[in-house]
């Protein structure tokens, strides 16, 4: 008996035989994997911390620059002299303290070739007689350009305990014609070179002075006066 035959290796599929081709595949859909995600996701991170590292150097170098240009053109410390002293009130009030009304006009120069100043808010200026404020007042905003000069008018107001110490030892001094005052100012400016803010700062200026009266409606004269300068 002979054996059956052998299946042949190829089949050509048609109609006629019943045997059909597969459907047709297609493609699965290919979605982007965690590792993609990732890496769009460090890119980013990178980016955003170059900005930060660009900025902050770029703060550092601003930084920099403005400590040299202000080391280079040092401040010239401004130079305050009284011009005017005028007394508008200095009397003794019904209950026992002292009432103060002084106007004084400061000459102010710039000298700086390069440097100009902005005055700023929060100054302050105090007159003094033995250890006491008999006035205070303020400096008022302004701007003065390089190498010039201002005249500032400074009105001072105060009431001061007027006690029997202090009764004696005025009266002395008014008597010799010498009052010793000390006015102190404090004063924060911006510093600019050209119209460029480089730095903020506050100038500190102790006067000593000594005057022959302070009687109203009276030319105050200035027997002696001293200045001492200081940054803050």
């Amino acid at each position: 008996m002979s054996a059956p035959p052998l299946p042949p290796k190829y089949v050509m599929l048609n109609e006629t035989n019943g045997l059909r081709p597969p459907p047709q595949r297609r493609n699965p859909p290919r979605y982007p994997s965690y590792q993609d995600r990732s890496s769009s996701g460090n890119c980013c991170l990178k980016c955003i911390c170059f900005c930060y590292c660009c900025l902050f150097f770029l703060i550092i170098a601003v930084s920099i620059a403005g400590y040299v240009i202000y080391a280079t053109f040092k401040i010239d410390i401004p130079k305050y002299r009284i011009e005017e002293f005028k007394v508008e009130a200095f009397n003794v009030l019904p209950d026992l303290s002292l009432n103060t009304e002084i106007n004084v006009i400061v000459r102010a120069e710039n000298p700086s070739d390069l440097i100009s100043l902005q005055y700023e808010k929060g100054s302050s200026v105090t007159m003094n007689y033995i250890d006491k404020t008999i006035c205070s007042g303020k400096v008022s905003e302004f701007y003065q350009g390089y190498k010039s000069i201002k005249r500032i008018n400074i009105p001072l107001q105060g009431k001061t305990e007027f006690s029997s110490g202090f009764q004696e030892s005025l009266a002395e001094d008014k008597k010799q014609g010498k009052i010793p005052l000390l006015i102190v100012v404090k004063a924060p400016i911006i510093v600019e070179l050209g119209r460029i803010p480089l730095k903020e700062v506050v100038i500190n200026v102790n006067i000593s002075m000594i005057v022959d009266s302070l009687e109203k409606d009276k030319k105050i004269g200035i027997i002696s006066s001293s200045y001492k300068y200081g940054l803050l």
